[in-house]
């Protein structure tokens, strides 16, 4: 089978066995893989990420020496059926899967390791039961969009982002507007979204946010801080104090007060819930100085390399920090079926289609953000050119670009 292959950063397309499904497992023909941030990243920076799998307990992700397939974002149809599986899914079924694959107790990351080549390329193994068919007839480009929509859903949840609380995602790459649009999905009634680039800016709108912010101009924190959330230490000692001396003029001591109000909520300080989805180094400092006080911070993106950050500055602004990674096979599920009953609309981060022979060049677009978003590979499509698309449900903005 053709397929493309990365080694020392350099990406070529290659003939490769075709690889043959063990047992529980099912060989697909790939219709349709993202090209995920991750890829990008670990394209030039494997070997870092590898270093910090290695220290909890993962010594099998890919090196830069070697010639890895990535692709986790997957989409394809059942062509074979390994051993002792319960072939409920017969040939030809579209289905996503959790890139996950498992021989004895060893389980691998799909395009990510030498043990679980990924979809970048005609065919892949996954795990059958993790595997699940395309519902309703979904279109196929928007059912490929998954696993990233399942990420976001995840950080989502992780938030605990209620309907009536700002919601505040720092970047509008794949992942940004991946929140973006779950959080609108979700009924939150007030979403910021901040990017520097306008293209990415438009996307966030397309995507359903409230306000969109370029943050060289305005801070993305002073629509929450308008609706009030505390910007500084003096204005939460002084609601402090005005509290204690508006309940000193009750009947009862100002604690009873106090307490009956936090029964009912009524106590606890408006601040919004951050996503961070950019993932450079200093991003994570900047979110710490600049997020009102007792904000929830979601970090969404990863950064590849060291990083530096005060933690004084979260201590004395009372932040909570949350890292997410990735989603249960639950949320998986119910992304997709999200997708399949329309109450999830990725369509407009989609902005391109490639082939194979053009996956390098797509990596070199994504670089820009004013030419593409989510890019997605397509192993039958011929020639080096990214076909844009107008969203699959119409509603992208992007035009082909020459990769």
């Amino acid at each position: 089978m053709r397929a493309v292959t990365c080694t020392d950063g350099e990406l070529a397309v290659v003939d490769l066995p075709d690889p043959e499904p063990g047992p529980g497992q099912l060989l697909l023909d790939v219709r349709r893989c993202g090209i995920c941030g991750s890829d990008l990243h670990a394209r030039h920076h494997g070997d870092d990420l590898a270093d910090v799998l290695d220290l909890v307990g993962y010594p099998r992700f890919m090196r830069s020496g070697q010639a890895g397939v990535f692709g986790h974002e997957l989409l394809g149809e059942v062509a074979d059926h390994g051993p002792r599986t319960r072939g409920r899914l017969r040939p030809g079924t579209p289905v996503v899967a959790v890139p996950l694959l498992r021989r004895g107790r060893e389980v691998d990351g799909i395009g990510l390791s030498l043990a679980a080549p990924g979809a970048y390329a005609e065919q892949v193994v996954v795990q059958e039961s993790l595997a699940l068919p395309v519902p309703n007839g979904l279109d196929t480009d928007v059912a490929a969009l998954t696993e990233p929509m399942a990420v976001a859903w995840h950080a989502v949840a992780r938030g605990q982002v209620r309907r009536r609380d700002t919601a505040v995602v720092l970047g509008c790459g794949p992942v940004g507007l991946a929140v973006v649009t779950v959080l609108k999905a979700r009924g939150v009634r007030h979403v910021v979204a901040s990017d520097p680039s306008p293209g990415r800016r438009a996307l966030a709108t397309a995507c359903g946010a409230d306000v969109v912010v370029d943050p060289a101009v305005a801070s993305p924190y002073d629509p929450a801080v308008q609706r009030g959330a505390f910007a500084t230490l003096p204005a939460a000692y002084n609601a402090a104090i005005d509290a204690v001396e508006g309940l000193s003029r009750l009947p009862v001591g100002w604690w009873h007060g106090w307490r009956a109000a936090e029964r009912v909520g009524a106590a606890t300080p408006k601040a919004p819930v951050v996503f961070e989805c950019v993932g450079v180094p200093g991003m994570l400092d900047g979110v710490l100085a600049g997020a009102p006080l007792f904000s929830r911070v979601v970090v969404v993106g990863v950064c590849m390399g060291p990083d530096t950050l005060r933690p004084s500055l979260a201590v004395n602004k009372e932040l909570d920090l949350r890292f997410v990674v990735g989603y249960t096979p639950l949320e998986f599920r119910d992304t997709l079926h999200a997708l399949g009953e329309g109450d999830l609309d990725p369509s407009p981060m989609l902005t391109g289609r490639v082939g194979l022979d053009g996956v390098a060049g797509a990596f070199e677009a994504l670089g820009d953000p004013e030419r593409h978003a989510k890019v997605l590979i397509d192993p039958s499509l011929p020639g080096t050119q990214v076909h844009g698309v107008a969203g699959a449900g119409g509603a992208g903005t992007s035009t082909g670009t020459d990769a």
